[in-house]
């Protein structure tokens, strides 16, 4: 008697625990289908804007390019270039609503609005903060802001600083720096959280997700890794690590990035002889490939400024290196000198150099990215 209630009691608690099974399937799937279903129409709306290019606007529409001193929105009307970045000087020789006026200038001349980007790093690199009438003071470093506050001050300046941004039409940080420097003499150390990969991985995944909230496209830099190397802007740097280190250390935060859901992914000019002793990083097919396929990275790749000594005196001049760096597989390229780069991937398109498909894909990421933002 007792052996038919213990057998009773068994079937009715499987069929509580597939009712629950099957209550928790549901609820899973009504959280993850609107996701996905967001997915799917980004990617709809995007491939129906990318019919209505013309090859030499999809071509543009990789480039952020720095803006020009003088008619930025009659230059924007005759390329489409896909952004710009704005310098401390773009800011500091204008009033915010002067340079909220040009912003808006470039926006109305753009057939889809571009990336107006700044590096609002805090601390060393800062282009808005800190200028008369747009912050009594600069944003302070990670690091700094870590010490007098902890992550929940990290949050709020995040905060700050996409309200700022975005009040003057800056759609676009290229930041948080992804580095882990080793000690404080090493060049990305001012610019870094920490020496620790594990608490740059928690500080990039927080700020990711509070730049998402505000709808603030950010940028990881600089990948693989610094690490303890110079300076490319002015340096040709190899780096002769061994992939288990960037594993171990390097990777992680780009890896918590990515899975926060980070916009796109500045790749540095550094040699980096694990993955590809011949090019620098931004130029490597091999760096691209593994960031899209053993990270699975599907966001925009976009290059550091692509007239840096560590890219364009590698291979024999910017124009090269832009025409390079998208065969390697970046998106978008920045650069402070967009004329003979522009016109370099238009001559290496025609004639065949980069396919049909590579400029669809990029510029379709891009789209994807700019409907996700609100930009579109």
């Amino acid at each position: 008697m007792s052996f038919i209630r213990s057998a009773k009691g068994l079937r009715r608690q499987k069929r509580v625990f597939a009712a629950v099974c099957c209550l928790g399937i549901l609820l899973g799937c009504m959280n993850t289908l609107p996701a996905a279903a967001a997915k799917t129409n980004y990617e709809k709306r995007a491939q129906e804007i990318l019919k209505t290019m013309t090859w030499k606007e999809k071509i543009a529409q990789m480039f952020v390019v720095a803006v020009p001193k003088s008619r930025a929105d009659t230059i924007q009307k005759k390329y489409q270039f896909g952004g710009y970045v704005f310098f401390r000087d773009d800011f500091s020789t204008r009033t915010p609503k002067q340079a909220k006026a040009l912003i808006q200038k470039i926006q109305k001349a753009s057939k889809v609005k571009a990336l107006i980007a700044v590096d609002e790093e805090g601390g060393t690199v800062t282009r808005v903060s800190g200028l008369p009438g747009y912050r009594s003071q600069r944003f302070a470093s990670p690091r700094e802001l870590y010490v007098s506050g902890g992550f929940s001050k990290i949050k709020k300046d995040t905060r700050e600083k996409a309200s700022l941004l975005k009040k003057l039409g800056v759609n676009t940080n290229l930041a948080p720096v992804a580095d882990v420097p080793y000690r404080s003499s090493n060049f990305i150390y001012k610019r870094s959280f920490s020496t620790n990969a594990s608490s740059v991985s928690k500080y990039i995944k927080t700020v990711v997700k509070e730049m998402g909230k505000k709808n603030l496209v950010s940028t990881l830099k600089h990948f693989p890794g610094y690490g303890g190397n110079g300076d490319t802007h002015t340096l040709v740097i190899r780096d002769t690590r061994s992939k288990s280190t960037f594993e171990k250390r390097d990777l992680k935060p780009f890896a918590a990035g990515i899975r926060a859901g980070c916009d796109m992914i500045m790749v540095s000019h550094n040699v980096v002889n694990c993955f590809d002793r011949s090019l620098p990083a931004s130029l490597s097919k091999k760096v691209h490939r593994y960031l899209r396929k053993t990270m699975g990275f599907d966001g925009v790749i976009i290059t550091d400024d692509i007239c840096m000594t560590g890219a364009a005196s590698f291979v024999g001049g910017s124009a090269k290196a832009a025409v390079k760096a998208v065969q390697a597989g970046n998106d978008m390229i920045c650069t402070t000198s967009y004329k003979t780069q522009y016109e370099a991937v238009v001559k290496a398109f025609r004639q065949g150099e980069i396919s049909r498909s590579q400029i669809n894909a990029s510029v379709k990421r891009i789209l994807i990215m700019k409907l996700k933002r609100g930009l579109v």
